[in-house]
C-alpha cells in the first residue's frame, strides 16, 4: 500500500501555502518514489514509481491525474499499491523484475472550508483507479477502484497539523479476492521560511486481502519553494508493520503554469 505518496503530497501543499490567486492555475509535477521491504513474506520486495502528476486548480476545485511508470523487483505475491496478495506462486525462487505503466488515477478535491488560524480546513477528494497496469506482471490488479478522502488541516502561526481519513473500495475477482479498507493520515509541518518547510506524517491503513497485513508507516519530509513557478520535495520513509516497505525516499519537481 503507498497511500504515503499522496498524503505525504498533500501536507506539502498545506505546509507551504500561497498567495490567493486571481486566476486559476495548472500545475506538473514528476520525480521518483523509491521502497524495498519484504511485507512480511520471507523475500524482498523493490519498486520504484516514476510519477507524472498533471494538476488544474480554481478556487474550490482541484483536478488531478497521476500516470505512473512503475518496476517492481519480486518473487511474487506483493503489487504495487495493494501490498500482498494470494497469487499464483511461479515455483521457481528467483526474483524477476517487471515494468511498465501503472494504473492511471484520477482525483477531483472540493475545498469545503477554506481554513485560518481560527478555523481548521477541510478538503473533500473522491478518487478512481482505472486498471491501466499489466496484471499479468503483477503490477496491478486489473481491477477499477474507488475511494473517498476528507482531509483536515489546521494553522497555527509556522505550525500546521493535518489529519486525513478515507475509504478505499476495492476491485476484487474470484481469481483475486480483496477487501474494502480504511486509510489513514495525522502530520504536522514547521514553515522554516517563505520558501522551506519540514514535517513529518504517521499513516496507516487496513490490509486489501485475507494473506495481507495492515500498514504503518512514519515519513518525514522538506519542501523547497525554488521560485515563483518551481517546487522541490523531497522526503523518507520507514515502515512499523509489515504492510508496509522496510524504507523508501522520494521526490517531487513541481513545475507551475
Amino acid at each position: 500500500m503507498k497511500n504515503h505518496v499522496w498524503i505525504y503530497i498533500f501536507a506539502c501543499a498545506v505546509a507551504l501555502p500561497t498567495q490567493a490567486a486571481s486566476a486559476d492555475t495548472a500545475s506538473v509535477a514528476t520525480g521518483f518514489d523509491s521502497t524495498s521491504g519484504n511485507y512480511g513474506t520471507t523475500s524482498n520486495t523493490s519498486i520504484l514509481t516514476i510519477p507524472v502528476i498533471g494538476k488544474y486548480e480554481t478556487d474550490s476545485w482541484l483536478f488531478k491525474l497521476t500516470v505512473p511508470y512503475i518496476r517492481v523487483t519480486s518473487v511474487n505475491g506483493v503489487i504495487p499499491g495493494t501490498g500482498v496478495v494470494p497469487m499464483k506462486k511461479t515455483g521457481t525462487g528467483n526474483s524477476t523484475t517487471q515494468s511498465g505503466l501503472g494504473d492511471v488515477v484520477a482525483a477531483t478535491t472540493y475545498f469545503a472550508i477554506e481554513g485560518d488560524e481560527g478555523m481548521p480546513g477541510l478538503d473533500l477528494t473522491a478518487k478512481i483507479k482505472f486498471p491501466t497496469a499489466d496484471k499479468n506482471a503483477g503490477l496491478g490488479t486489473g481491477e477499477t477502484d474507488y475511494a473517498v478522502q476528507a482531509d483536515v488541516y489546521q494553522s497555527m502561526g509556522k505550525v500546521t497539523l493535518t489529519g486525513a481519513i478515507g475509504r478505499k473500495f476495492l476491485g476484487s475477482s474470484a481469481a483475486l479476492p480483496l477487501n474494502d479498507i480504511f486509510y489513514g493520515s495525522v502530520g504536522a509541518s514547521y514553515r522554516v521560511s517563505d520558501n522551506v518547510s519540514t514535517g513529518a506524517n504517521l499513516d496507516a491503513a487496513q490490509a486489501s486481502s485475507a494473506s495481507g497485513y495492515n500498514v504503518l508507516e512514519l515519513s518525514a519530509y522538506v519542501s523547497l519553494k525554488i521560485d515563483k513557478r518551481k517546487k522541490l520535495q523531497a522526503y523518507v520513509l520507514k515502515g512499523l508493520a509489515d504492510g508496509s516497505p522496510d524504507t523508501g525516499l522520494g521526490m517531487l519537481l513541481t513545475f507551475t503554469f
